[in-house]
C-alpha cells in the first residue's frame, strides 16, 4: 500500500514539473489562460440595454428656413431610412437611406450619410451630436433631440381638440396655475384662459408647424397678479410656430427657445 502511494506521488510530481515547464516554453498560452480566467465587467450600454430599433421625430433648427422636420428610421438589420423636410422651403423635403454602426462604446452610432450625422443612443431619444462628437448645448440643445414614436399607440395626443396647461413661460415653471390654451377643429378657433381673463379668436396652421393667430379678444376682469397673463397674452402676439412632442406642445418664436411650454390634460 504504502508503495503504491509513493508510486501515486511520484506521477502527480511529473505531471506538475511538465505542466509548469509547458507554460515557460510556451508564454502565449500561459497569456491565453490568464485572460480566460479574468472575470469580464459586466458592461450595460444603449445598444445593449435599450430598444433602440424605431421610427424617430423631431424639429431641429435651421439658419434659414421655419425648422427641419427629420424623420429617422433605424432598422434591426443595421440600416436607415431619413426624411429631412426643410419647412417653408418649396421642394425642401428629401429622402436618404444608408447604414449606421455603433461606436466601440455602445453609446453613440454613426450614420453613413455625407456628413457623418452621429446620435447619442437615450432612452426613447436620439440626441444629434456636433462634428466633433460632443452633446450641443445652450439654449437650443433641445431642439436637437428626436423622441421615439409609439407606432403602437392609438390614442396619441393630437395638437387640435386638446386642452393644453400652461406649465412653463418665458423659462420659468409654472405651478397652480390654471391657464391652458385649446385649438378646436371646429371654425379653427383658439380659446383658453390667459390665468385670470379668458381669451379667444381663431388660428391659421401651414407646414405641420407655422400658425398665426388672429382676431385674439379678452375678457376685462381684474386679479391681484397679473403677471403671468400679461406675459401668456404677450407670448400670443409673438408665437410664430408650434412643436408637438408626446403629451407636451410648446409655442415658438423663430428658432428661439419655446416661449411657452403645455402639457396635454387628460
Amino acid at each position: 500500500m504504502k508503495k503504491h502511494l509513493i508510486t501515486f506521488a511520484a506521477i502527480a510530481l511529473v505531471l506538475s514539473v511538465s505542466c509548469k515547464s509547458d507554460k515557460e516554453n510556451n508564454p502565449e498560452a500561459a497569456e491565453m489562460e490568464a485572460v480566460e480566467t479574468e472575470k469580464k465587467p459586466d458592461m450595460h450600454t444603449s445598444q445593449n440595454s435599450l430598444d433602440w430599433k424605431g421610427t424617430y421625430v423631431g424639429i431641429l433648427p435651421c439658419a434659414d428656413c421655419e425648422g427641419i422636420k427629420t424623420t429617422l428610421r433605424l432598422n434591426e438589420d443595421m440600416s436607415y431610412e431619413a426624411v429631412t423636410e426643410y419647412l417653408g422651403k418649396k421642394d425642401g423635403v428629401f429622402d436618404s437611406r444608408g447604414y449606421y454602426k455603433w461606436e466601440d462604446d455602445g453609446q453613440n452610432i454613426l450614420l453613413s450619410d455625407e456628413n457623418e450625422t452621429k446620435y447619442k443612443v437615450g432612452e426613447n431619444k436620439l440626441i444629434q451630436l456636433d462634428k466633433s462628437g460632443n452633446v450641443i448645448t445652450g439654449e437650443l440643445a433641445d431642439m436637437y433631440i428626436l423622441k421615439k414614436q409609439d407606432t403602437n399607440n392609438n390614442d396619441a395626443i393630437t395638437f387640435t381638440d386638446t386642452k393644453w396647461k400652461l406649465v412653463k413661460l418665458m423659462g420659468q415653471e409654472i405651478t397652480d396655475n390654471k391657464a391652458f390654451i385649446s385649438f378646436s377643429t371646429e371654425d379653427n378657433r383658439v380659446f383658453g384662459n390667459a390665468s385670470c381673463n379668458n381669451f379667444n379668436g381663431t388660428f391659421e396652421i401651414e407646414n405641420e408647424l407655422q400658425i398665426k393667430l388672429s382676431k385674439m379678444a379678452t375678457t376685462m376682469m381684474a386679479c391681484p397678479d397679473m403677471s403671468i397673463e400679461k406675459q401668456f397674452l404677450e407670448v400670443l402676439e409673438k408665437v410664430d410656430n408650434v412643436s408637438l412632442n408626446g403629451k407636451t406642445m410648446t409655442l415658438n418664436k423663430a428658432k428661439m427657445a419655446p416661449l411657452a411650454v403645455f402639457e396635454a390634460v387628460e
